[in-house]
């Protein structure tokens, strides 16, 4: 709510806003719920629709009234709305962490390198990108058709897997 309340620039704003905020953020996200039936996408949308609010929070009177009501469910419906719309139009793939990849065996005795090598094919991929090759999270989001952010969590979640691994091989020796 701090993001919102930064917006907006009279006290007696912010206090508007902040009674709207907690009056109906519970019907705002079951609004888009009802439109988008996911939870991720309903919340995006509820932000959004907050922020629209925020920008426009100068046009409501009463806070709590069945006026701002039908305002605020309309502004979360249509923010709901565009988000299905923009779904419809590029929908989005899974991204399947566990496939297999080109199967390599590794028998020389470096223990990093074969578990690098037991890694799914995404993990080992930005690994290799990453800590081989030396690309940076930027540079191999580029090249791996990703964007940062899911590059970064990707690069975080291999090598956390290659930790476990590298443990998980290393006690059995």
């Amino acid at each position: 709510m701090i993001v919102y309340l930064q917006m907006i620039d009279t006290s007696e704003d912010r206090s508007k806003f902040e009674q709207l905020y907690l009056e109906y953020r519970g019907l705002m996200f079951h609004a888009a719920n009802q439109i988008l039936h996911n939870e991720q996408d309903a919340e995006d949308a509820v932000h959004q629709a907050f922020l629209s609010i925020a920008q426009h929070i100068q046009n409501i009177d009463q806070p709590i009234s069945s006026k701002t009501r039908c305002y605020v469910v309309t502004i979360t419906e249509n923010k709901a709305i565009d988000q299905y719309r923009r779904r419809q139009k590029h929908p989005t793939v899974e991204l399947q962490e566990g496939l297999a990849g080109v199967q390599v065996s590794y028998d020389g005795e470096n223990l990093l390198a074969a578990c690098i090598l037991k890694l799914p094919a995404r993990y080992r991929e930005m690994i290799l990108l990453r800590y081989h090759q030396g690309y940076s999270v930027k540079e191999a989001a580029t090249l791996m058709g990703l964007s940062f952010s899911a590059a970064s969590s990707l690069d975080h979640r291999a090598k956390r897997k290659l930790k476990e691994l590298y443990e998980k091989e290393n006690a059995l020796c």
